[in-house]
Order: C-alpha cells, then sequence, then structure tokens
C-alpha cells in the first residue's frame, strides 16, 4: 500500500468524472457555427462543470482538504440563465440527476482557496481552451500538495490516442512510485502501466514539444535555442499540459515555456500535475535558469520565470542553450 493510495484514487475519480463532462459537452455545444462565431461559451460551460465535478468529488473523498483552482463561481452567478443552465445540466448528466443550482456554485466555489496551507490540491479544469474548441488537445490537470512539494499529479487528456483506436488517456504519478498511463474512460486495467521519458543523451536527437498557440510562450527563442542545440526534425506542437505527457512518455524529450514577458509569472496549476509527471518518469523539471519549481509561493511560481521540461541527461545542456540564446 503507497502512501498516497487513497488520495490517488480519489484523484482517478475526479478526474474521470471531469473528462466525461469535457467530452459530452464538446460533442453537445461545440459546433461548425460556434467556431466561427469565435463563441466561448462551450469552454466556459465545460470549464465551470468541470471545476464543480472535481470539487464535488474531493469534497466527498477529503472534505477537510482546500482546493485552488483556476475558476470560482462569482462570473457564473452573474452569467446568462442559458449559461447557469447549461453548467447544471451538464454537472447533472454526470450525476445522474439535478443536484440544483447552489451546490454546483458551492462546488465551483471550493476552488477558491489560498495557496498557503499545508495540504492542498490545485486545479485546472480545463488546460488548453482552444484545443479543446478545436477538438484538439486539452487536458484536466489535478495535484496534490504537502509542504510545497506536488505528492500527486493526473493529466487527464481526452482526446490524445489511446493506441487501440481510441481517445483519451490519464497520466498518474506518486512521488517517489513513478509515473503512469492509464485509459481515461475505461476503468481497467486498474494500475496502469508504467511510462518512461526517452532515452536520449544528446540534445541534437532530441524531438522539441512546444505550444501551439504562440502567446503561451516565445516561439522565436524557441526555435533559435533548437538550431542552437542541432535539432532539426519539426517541432511537436500540442497544446495544453499534454505537452508534459509527451515528455513522460517519450514522445519528446524537450518542452520549453519561455516567458514572453518580463514579469509574466506562471500560476501553479498549470504545471504542478505535469511536473511530477515528468519527474516520476524519469524526466527533470526547472525554470529558465535551472531554479526548482517553487510551489510556496501562493497561486503563482512567483520565484520561478518559464519552464523548462526535459528527459533529464541533456537537461543541463538545453539550460545552457536557453541561457545563451536569452543573453544571460
Amino acid at each position: 500500500m503507497g502512501r498516497h493510495d487513497r488520495e490517488l484514487a480519489a484523484g482517478i475519480d475526479a478526474v474521470r468524472a471531469a473528462a466525461r463532462i469535457c467530452r459530452a459537452v464538446a460533442q453537445r455545444l461545440v459546433t461548425a457555427d460556434t467556431l466561427e462565431k469565435k463563441d466561448q461559451s462551450p469552454v466556459t460551460v465545460a470549464d465551470f462543470a468541470s471545476q464543480a465535478i472535481v470539487c464535488q468529488r474531493l469534497e466527498r473523498a477529503f472534505p477537510a482538504d482546500p482546493v485552488v483552482g483556476e475558476e470560482d463561481a462569482t462570473e457564473l452567478r452573474g452569467a446568462a440563465p442559458a449559461l447557469r443552465e447549461s453548467v447544471l445540466r451538464a454537472v447533472a448528466y454526470e450525476l445522474g440527476g439535478d443536484p440544483g443550482l447552489a451546490p454546483v456554485l458551492s462546488w465551483v466555489d471550493r476552488g477558491r482557496a489560498h495557496a498557503d496551507g499545508a495540504r492542498f490540491w490545485t486545479l485546472d479544469p480545463i488546460d488548453g481552451t482552444k484545443g479543446f474548441l478545436r477538438g484538439e488537445q486539452y487536458a484536466v490537470a489535478l495535484a496534490l500538495l504537502e509542504g510545497g512539494e506536488v505528492v500527486v499529479g493526473l493529466l487527464g487528456c481526452p482526446n490524445l490516442p489511446d493506441g487501440a483506436g481510441g481517445r483519451g488517456l490519464l497520466f498518474t504519478a506518486v512521488r517517489g512510485e513513478g509515473a503512469r498511463r492509464h485509459p481515461l474512460f475505461d476503468p481497467a486495467p486498474a494500475e496502469g502501466k508504467p511510462i518512461g521519458v526517452a532515452k536520449v543523451e544528446r540534445a541534437s536527437e532530441a524531438r522539441f514539444c512546444e505550444s501551439v498557440e504562440s502567446a503561451h510562450s516565445d516561439q522565436d527563442l524557441s526555435a533559435k535555442i533548437v538550431q542552437l542545440l542541432g535539432i532539426h526534425t519539426e517541432p511537436y506542437r500540442i497544446d495544453s499540459q499534454c505537452k508534459y505527457a509527451a515528455v513522460a512518455e517519450g514522445d519528446a524529450s524537450i518542452y520549453l515555456r519561455l516567458p514572453t514577458k518580463k514579469d509574466y509569472r506562471e500560476k501553479i496549476w498549470d504545471h504542478a500535475a505535469g511536473k511530477l509527471v515528468v519527474e516520476e518518469a524519469g524526466g527533470r523539471v526547472t525554470d529558465v535558469e535551472g531554479r526548482p519549481l517553487d510551489f510556496r509561493r501562493g497561486r503563482t511560481l512567483a520565484a520561478n520565470q518559464g519552464v523548462v521540461a526535459t528527459c533529464g541527461p541533456i537537461h543541463d545542456e538545453v539550460l545552457a542553450a536557453v541561457k545563451q540564446v536569452r543573453g544571460k
């Protein structure tokens, strides 16, 4: 028995429930018309419903645990009745009955906790909103932190190919116990399959992974770093924390998140789960200066700039190239 078996089981249950909701909302509400109009309402519905169901599951399993989430219910309370009704319908679909609006708002509001306790969960209910709308990659990202350390991490990736003709993968990691891959929508086999990073010893042999959206990372700098490292393969562009999963599984060996603004700081829910999955798969994750990611500073990684994730052996080589290109 592992020390965090109960937490892992509760996290798997919560992420799978959220992924089912997100998939159902995407199938029902994302249409050619909404995309043409750049209508964000489907992802708004899925975002709130995903956070509500995760917080409901965690409240049931660990009622004393705070949740640091991306959303709270303020916007939802002031939203048009049709949007609130859509969120309620999405949650009711998963629960098998109408819980009422007040409980749903309460569950969403559980995500308002401060990131300053000895133990809390952090949640991104939909990481990669544009990927969600395009029918491409997004993730439900959930992590448990104790004493400022990520001890359990889960990434639900509803649109990643599962290798058997379907889509949907779940990546889990527990500190000191390795990383695993599971079917996201099929609960068996429960134990999952161990995963590991690619065996790459030189950066020139690595595959590089970056965001589809150029606003999320400085891709001009990334291109210069890739050139300096002697990498000639096309970058693997993928939305959300699915990039961490790609590194953990060996589909890529380098993921760079380079700040586009000097004062920008990353949010903890955008990196906590993915960081642990990569590290437990044998990789390494730091900021662009080589410092460990510091989750003791509240809702942002206030002591860090950017993120560098690699398969491990090439990490210092990549950091040196990042430093050279950034002129530091």
